[in-house]
């Protein structure tokens, strides 16, 4: 096959807001332009395919949608043409298509046990389930159904249920989230692209797989995850809700088992540590028994939100962003005090939404729906911090402080999420709603309030450094009704469970820390990545028995 990258074609406009199936071409349309590129005739073109797609709006009003395109040849020499053409954005196919390793015999003594359902533990479990291991998953929290009506009875006012939230339950942070599947990780061995595939047999859509900032969606990736443990199960796999594991059994410095809910035991030698980033009462319990573990940097700060139409105007140009797609954006800054400032898990169209899983503390994420409708833009824009802002020491020293801060932001919401205007936040002013303002859109209670003091002084002046900064990129960015919320503390793990080449705790034969939680990712795909990766060499430690 033959990639053709860098594509262009300029965005036609009809009188109506185009969604992502709107603006991609005619098939037909994109083999004309493919053959007029590699100078062949379009009857030599036996089939394209779109391999990525993305918006160019930097000559706005103007504009373009950008190809990569996949092209198979009827009987010309593919790699003839390719040389032919010389040109740096036409070259033969060079993406690798996913294998799981040969597992041999597949014999282990025991069944493997994943614990924790979020990204990393549900697709290690997925690969370990369909590939003959017959894998038990622990959930400490619920099935994404029960979860769901749990989370929704919290924001409407309910009580927290400290093992069914947004960060506990089938599916992960993630399921609460705005689905956004894109990473940075390098993937030479097409576990990204493996992770894309699954979503979309599992009922994502197929846009996915090329659309350049690809998202689900809270509402279709519920459905996901919850296909993806009929899958599990179908193939042999056994899922356990309402199941926290509060031991593990060691002998001999390797994992023979695993204690559930203080209640019974399973036996077992190969433990997948997939326990998300907020199992604060698991890293305790782990550092309890001295396993290698060590505090790591990670960012603090508020979620910020502006009109999307705003954002759409700035980023689109005010002729046609009413109708595009709800746009994105990615800031970032270094300030004066070598702090870096950026904006992470950016929700276009989306919602604020109480976090929080320990009772007495409060933390904030952004989610969006599949059609990210609403009427403000949200992101969180934090702070770099390190061990030096921790205020102790030690592996879970980190996890303190991020305590610390929800204690804040809990005191200051009285319960509720604590909500202030950024002009009031810069004047250190209480902020009340008000009507000529932007209003919030927020998925719980919440209270206007002063932020300021939340955040560590260096922290709050590097924050309005950074807004200040990003004004200057996007105009409108430190408007005076720009609305903060506090506090977004759970942006990664701040804890790094130590791991060997073969994915193992050093101290623990048999025991994966995996995912996000564990450190070794940064978001849905990353953590389904992971598992992956842990369950390959699971298999590759089955074949070897």
């Amino acid at each position: 096959m033959i990639v053709i990258n860098q594509l262009k074609t300029e965005l036609t406009w009809n009188g109506k807001k185009k969604t992502l199936a709107d603006m991609l071409d005619d098939i037909e349309a994109l083999k004309v332009k493919a053959a007029k590129v590699l100078n062949i005739p379009v009857a030599e073109i036996a089939k394209v395919e779109i391999l990525k797609h993305s918006i160019d709006a930097r000559r706005k009003p103007q504009i373009f949608q950008v190809y990569s395109l996949g092209v198979t040849l009827q009987k010309l020499s593919e790699e003839k043409i390719v040389k032919k053409c010389k040109n740096p954005n036409i070259l033969m196919n060079d993406m690798v298509t996913y294998q799981f390793p040969e597992t041999g015999s597949k014999t282990l003594a025991h069944r493997p046990v994943v614990v924790g359902m979020g990204p990393a533990g549900l697709f290690c479990g997925y690969m370990l389930a369909i590939h003959g291991y017959q894998p038990i998953l622990l959930e400490r929290g619920f099935d994404v159904e029960q979860r769901s009506k749990d989370v929704e009875a919290f924001w409407n006012g309910g009580t927290l249920n400290p093992e069914s939230n947004v960060q506990f339950g089938e599916g992960g942070a993630g399921t609460f989230s705005d689905g956004k599947l894109n990473t940075l990780v390098k993937d030479k061995f097409g576990r990204n692209k493996e992770v894309l595939r699954i979503f979309v047999e599992m009922g994502a859509p197929k846009e996915i797989l090329y659309d350049s900032k690809p998202h689900i969606g809270t509402d279709v990736l519920k459905n996901v995850v919850a296909n993806m443990r009929e899958e599990i199960i179908k193939y042999g796999g056994e899922v356990r809700f309402g199941s926290k594991v509060t031991g593990i059994e060691i002998q001999n410095d390797m994992v023979c088992g695993v204690e559930v809910n203080g209640e019974y035991k399973l036996e077992t030698n190969q433990v997948v540590l997939a326990i998300g980033h907020s199992a604060r009462d698991t890293f305790e319990y782990l550092h309890k028994i001295q396993l290698p573990m060590a505090a790591k940097a990670f960012a603090v700060g508020m979620r910020v939100e502006h009109p999307q139409s705003m954002i759409n105007d700035r980023m689109y140009g005010a002729e046609h962003g009413a109708e595009l797609p709800a746009a994105p954006y990615k800031v970032t800054a270094k300030t004066s005090s070598g702090r870096g400032v950026y904006s992470f898990c950016m929700c276009p169209g989306g919602y604020v939404v109480n976090a929080s899983s320990e009772e007495g503390r409060t933390a904030v994420n952004g989610m969006s729906y599949s059609d990210r409708a609403s009427h403000n833009a949200n992101s969180a824009i934090i702070v770099a911090v390190t061990s030096e802002d921790y205020g102790c020491e030690g592996p879970l020293a980190g996890m303190e402080f991020q305590r610390r801060l929800e204690e804040k932001a809990f005191s200051l919401g009285k319960g509720k999420i604590p909500t202030q205007y950024y002009e009031d936040y810069v004047k250190s002013n209480d902020s009340t709603g008000l009507v000529d303002y932007n209003s919030p859109c927020i998925k719980g209670g919440y209270f206007w309030t002063n932020l300021r003091g939340l955040l560590p002084s260096e922290c709050e002046e590097a924050f309005i450094e950074g807004m200040s900064h990003f004004d200057k990129v996007i105009p409108g960015f430190a408007a005076k009704d720009a609305i903060l919320s506090g506090v977004e503390s759970r942006t990664s793990s701040p804890i790094r469970i130590h791991r060997d080449e073969t994915l193992q705790s050093p101290a623990v034969r048999g025991l994966y820390p995996c995912g996000e939680g564990a450190g070794y990712a940064g978001g849905i795909t990353s953590a389904a990545m992971d598992g992956i990766l842990v369950a390959e060499q699971i298999a590759k430690t089955a074949s070897e028995h």
